[in-house]
């Protein structure tokens, strides 16, 4: 079993079921997917950019991602419908946790000029949503062979009943949040 698994089973779930008064364990917020996804826009003009990102995404992730499509056309960015313009992955389980071992303990600590995470980020029902700038910090991409930096959005889906709930298990579990 994952290490980050292990201390959410034997330390988080029992300290928020006492913090929050939760009588059930059902009610006690747990990570339910992460979502990677990157938006390649110079993929309209040269193809092999998205080649690359998909490449890269399936080194961090360790899970094959898709292309996503443009869902309509937009003349300005010279995109048509059904474009391949982006790559995403979901990440369930034990690879989802591996993934925020990973992201919390080697990648986040290597972003340049770092002073902790938005705690405002998370929508109405507990999901917290951040951004990276470039790939790089993830120890699997080799920064000499990078031609084109690329960010990405990374969405931690949280099944809970309030935003609190989800904030404190983020805490826990090692995410470094600003204070408010």
């Amino acid at each position: 079993m994952n290490r980050l698994f292990e201390k959410y089973k034997n330390e988080a779930k029992p300290l928020l079921m006492k913090k929050f008064s939760l009588k059930n364990v059902m009610q006690v917020p747990r990570f339910n997917k992460i979502v990677i996804n990157m938006g390649v826009g110079i993929a309209s003009q040269d193809p092999k950019y998205l080649e690359l990102a998909l490449k890269d995404l399936e080194l961090i992730a360790g899970q094959r991602p898709v292309a996503t499509l443009a869902k309509k056309a937009e003349a300005s960015f010279k995109i048509r419908e059904g474009m391949k313009i982006g790559a995403k992955v979901t990440l369930r389980d034990q690879r989802m946790y591996a993934f925020f071992d990973k992201l919390v303990n080697v990648a986040i600590p290597r972003i340049r000029d770092f002073r902790g995470l938005n705690p405002n980020s998370f929508d109405q029902q507990g999901n917290y949503s951040m951004g990276l700038k470039e790939q790089v910090i993830f120890p699997e991409i080799n920064p000499d062979a990078v031609k084109h930096f690329q960010g990405m959005d990374i969405t931690i889906g949280i099944h809970c009943h309030a935003v609190e709930h989800a904030r404190e298990l983020l805490k826990i579990m090692g995410v470094p949040l600003k204070d408010k």
